[in-house]
């Protein structure tokens, strides 16, 4: 299992570096400055959780409980979440769809499962 966390940070690290560069590339001159802001923090928090998925495939190889396995799912759960209702805003609002902010009411689900990650990962080394 630990290897399947080190190589899904692996590829969403290379993720975050390619959304990064896109958005300072091909997206800057395109959105509102409001807009660019939420995308930065989507890349900011995947590239952060792509270091807590690479501590838990680091961990579990020596305290392999199901605390350490669901920190990963959570993680991987805030990331989806969180980011990717940034990432879902931002694009309607680069295509000038304002109505749809309800979509943001999802982010906090991802960041709730980011919180509950970190408290498992404590928990999870705790226990050993």
């Amino acid at each position: 299992m630990h290897k399947t966390y080190l190589k899904l940070a692996a590829i969403i690290g290379a993720l975050s570096v390619a959304l990064g560069a896109f958005g300072a590339h091909a997206l800057k001159e395109k959105l509102p400055v409001d807009a660019l802001a939420v995308y930065e923090t989507a890349i900011r928090y995947q590239f952060y959780h792509v270091f807590a998925l690479l501590t838990v495939g680091v961990l579990y190889k020596g305290f392999p409980n199901k605390w350490i396995n669901n920190a990963g799912k959570l993680f991987i759960t805030g990331i989806i979440l969180f980011c990717g209702s940034l990432y879902l805003l931002t694009a309607l609002k680069g295509m000038g769809k304002e109505n749809l902010n309800w979509i943001g009411a999802i982010t906090p689900f991802g960041g709730l499962s980011f919180i509950l990650g970190w408290v498992s990962l404590v928990i999870g080394i705790s226990k050993n």
